[in-house]
């Protein structure tokens, strides 16, 4: 797996990298946001994004142009910055967790893990159909009628949660575990900001909304 590590803490991108080779990675690291968007088309497994970066260039800048390619690189956000809208816009921005600092080594390995274990359990099958919408697995696309739906890899993971869940109805806590994971801690209020955005880009998705409860797809 190809990692790229964007992180400006030179000591503790040096401490990260060690340990993410130790476990078998393929890492680079990046000590700026300006060099690393220089390499936002390479193809890589993962990235390691720091929110707050030295220079112009943030993290929420990078991940704004992996979006914009259509990339489908998980992303990890990492800050000192610990709060919720923090988690929130990162999430909403298409990361797959967020970290806050301080962190040890093995805990974001562990995120790193899961993170990469879920993406390859998305990818197990070629493609499924959930009509009118077409949804190539393996390549993480969306088409309806011929043309491409762009998701970010938070709307396609939990696209693809409620279509190998159809009529189950599921509260948000649980859909927060599924798709996010057992490490992520905030406010539920993401899921239903995602919600929202995959029903105005999917409009025929039969999403019920369960109030006092949760969701169920039709």
């Amino acid at each position: 797996m190809k990692i790229y590590y964007v992180e400006d803490e030179k000591d503790l991108a040096e401490i990260i990298r060690k340990y993410l080779a130790r476990e078998g990675f393929d890492v680079e690291v990046f000590h700026d946001g300006e060099t690393a968007m220089k390499q936002i088309d390479d193809a890589v497994d993962l990235w390691i994004l720091d929110i707050m970066l030295t220079g112009d260039i943030s993290g929420y800048d990078l991940i704004k142009a992996l979006k914009e390619r259509n990339s489908a690189a998980s992303v990890i956000f990492t800050s000192a910055r610990d709060q919720d809208l923090d988690k929130i816009m990162g999430l909403e921005l298409g990361s797959d967790d967020y970290l806050a600092k301080p962190y040890s080594p093995r805990e974001l390995i562990l995120r790193v893990k899961a993170v990469l274990r879920r993406r390859e359990q998305g990818q197990t099958a070629e493609a499924i159909v959930y009509e009118p919408y077409e949804i190539n697995l393996a390549k993480r696309e969306i088409s309806f009628d011929g043309q491409m739906i762009e998701l970010t890899n938070k709307e396609f993971e939990l696209l693809l949660f409620f279509i190998k869940n159809t009529n189950v109805a599921f509260a948000r806590e649980e859909i927060l575990k599924h798709v996010w994971g057992d490490n992520y801690y905030g406010s539920d209020r993401v899921v239903d900001d995602l919600l929202r955005r995959l029903r105005h880009k999917m409009p025929q998705l039969k999403i019920e909304t369960i109030y006092g409860y949760g969701y169920r797809l039709l």
